[in-house]
């Protein structure tokens, strides 16, 4: 497995297509979040950025290889294995954009509540806004997964669907990505830290049943 994951990670970052959701993630953070707001509130809008970027990074890892190229690796290696390489990989490196986040964003917070007053800890803010930024980038995988290659193949689905998917787990009441960031801006206007385990271990099962139909589905359908 450790190769597969090597090639596709380097596949993704010799391409250039990766830029784009990774510079949008930046604007989105420079625009919404600035030095001195409260820190829960800005773990939670940058934690809720995160999903569409993780999704996006999926398709960009699926549909990086050529079909051919795609047909050759999966003959080796076997098609599902190969598909799983390319959403760990994806996975990995929104986890990472998303904890490096996590960290400037506590670092240039205001450590207090809503209220501005009440005081609350870097340290375990830090903790909470890295589970529900964890939370959101295993959604976006779920997610990018379900609406990329295999499961739709046309790019004129594909993308509405991301999208209009990405949107509806931001929002959709239940979804644990929602709880997580809810959490977040409910514990601001407390000023306690929440701890968004139940969300963590919803989303954990969601990827995980959406990463299986994926690499099912690879065995089934030809690139």
């Amino acid at each position: 497995m450790i190769p597969l994951l090597r090639y596709q990670a380097a596949l993704l970052v010799r391409s250039q297509r990766r830029l784009p959701p990774f510079l949008l993630y930046a604007a989105v953070l420079a625009i919404g979040v600035q030095n001195g707001q409260p820190v829960l509130d800005s773990l939670g809008y940058e934690a809720a950025a995160v999903l569409p970027v993780a999704a996006w990074l999926v398709r960009i890892c699926a549909t990086n290889e050529p079909p051919a190229a795609r047909s050759c690796v999966g003959a080796a290696a076997g098609p599902g294995r190969a598909h799983l390489a390319c959403l760990l990989v994806a996975l990995g490196a929104s986890a990472a954009f998303g904890t490096a986040a996590t960290v400037a964003v506590t670092l240039i917070s205001s450590h207090t509540g809503t209220d501005h007053r009440t005081r609350v800890s870097a340290l375990q803010s830090a903790g909470a806004g890295l589970i529900a930024t964890l939370v959101c980038v295993l959604l976006g995988t779920a997610v990018g997964a379900l609406t990329a290659w295999p499961v739709l193949r046309s790019p004129g689905r594909a993308v509405p669907a991301l999208i209009l998917a990405a949107l509806l787990a931001l929002v959709l009441s239940g979804s644990p990505a929602r709880s997580a960031v809810t959490a977040l801006v409910t514990g601001s206007q407390t000023a306690r830290v929440p701890a968004p385990v139940l969300p963590l271990v919803l989303a954990v099962l969601l990827t995980a049943a959406a990463t299986a139909v994926a690499c099912a589905l690879t065995t089934r359908r030809a690139p």
